[in-house]
């Protein structure tokens, strides 16, 4: 029985490096670079018609950041598997990632073997980690301690509409996803707002993680 092959497609800025991204995964046999781009706006404008499994996705590209760019694929993209790349474990890049819809989050150090693996990892529902980053991750967590009692609960229907905006959805998509209008996700959006005393929807995101209100 033929391996599916994992197709993979690589946004970094720097030339050596992704044409060394894409000598990896077209060297080897299980995976095949589907697209290579030197910025998220050039990826989301030219995305491989035939599909991509695995995003490999630099965090400082010029122009949109790869944190930031990360929710805007999801939206196009649902099924894609992100994995961010960095020079450093820098620990607020780290967590905006995540909270974007990242699944793993790798050192651009990372030897090739384990790069090739993370990449499977990914592709099977993992989220693959630099132990580097993962120690970050923990320390973050570690820091924001027990999640404190808000002031007011958020209702269930608020609450599945943060669940929906953390893994990416737009405000129209997360209405046809819970039935309702778009009017009405705008209110509960400013009820959420003003429960979690918040301005932002990466705010109020980041705010449910770290209370456990979503995960």
């Amino acid at each position: 029985m033929t391996e599916k092959i994992i197709k993979v497609a690589i946004v970094e800025d720097d030339r050596a490096t992704r044409e060394g991204l894409g000598m990896i995964m077209n060297g080897t046999a299980g995976y095949a670079t589907a697209g290579a781009f030197r910025s998220a706006e050039e990826a989301l404008r030219a995305w491989p018609s035939g599909g991509v499994d695995v995003l490999l996705l630099d965090i400082h590209l010029p122009g949109m950041f790869g944190s930031e760019a990360v929710k805007l694929f999801h939206e196009q993209h649902p099924d894609l598997h992100i994995l961010m790349l960095t020079v450093y474990a820098e620990q607020d890049k780290v967590f905006e990632s995540i909270c974007n819809g990242a699944c793993g989050y790798l050192l651009k150090k990372t030897p090739p073997a384990r790069l090739l693996e993370a990449v499977r990892e990914a592709n099977e529902g993992g989220a693959p980690m630099s132990p580097e980053i993962a120690r970050k991750v923990i320390t973050l967590f570690q820091q924001t301690g027990i999640p404190r009692k808000l002031d007011q609960e958020l209702s269930a229907q608020e609450i599945a509409l943060l669940k929906l905006l953390a893994e990416g959805h737009s405000y129209q998509s997360a209405a046809n996803a819970l039935h309702i209008s778009i009017n009405t996700v705008r209110n509960y959006i400013r009820s959420i707002y003003e429960k979690l005393h918040v301005h932002s929807k990466s705010a109020a995101v980041t705010k449910a993680l770290r209370h456990r209100l979503i995960n």
